[in-house]
């Protein structure tokens, strides 16, 4: 069984990996992604550990409305939610190793 997470940090990042795996179920959006951000598919998994690309992420996700509220419906996650976590991975004073 898997422990709880209640770092809000981790949580941010946990969302945003979401959302990248959501992304990334969409060849369109992927590719629409991809372009903007300029990296290739095979760099992902690497830009994926850095908080900044995982911001992004979200940021991609939350400019339309309509890919918020797919988000949101695929991941269970309500809009606020997923903005919240945008706004902690955005903010340098939460720490990620906070007990």
């Amino acid at each position: 069984m898997k422990k709880p997470v209640h770092n809000p940090r981790e949580v941010a990042e946990i969302v945003a990996v979401q959302a990248l795996s959501f992304i990334a179920g969409d060849p369109e959006r992927l590719g629409r992604f991809l372009a903007e951000t300029g990296i290739g598919p095979e760099t992902l998994r690497t830009a994926a550990a850095d908080p900044q690309f995982l911001a992004s992420v979200l940021d991609f996700v939350m400019r339309d409305d309509a890919t918020v509220k797919a988000f949101a419906s695929v991941s269970q996650l309500h809009p606020t939610n997923i903005a919240a976590a945008r706004q902690v991975l955005g903010d340098p004073h939460w720490e990620r190793d906070v007990p």
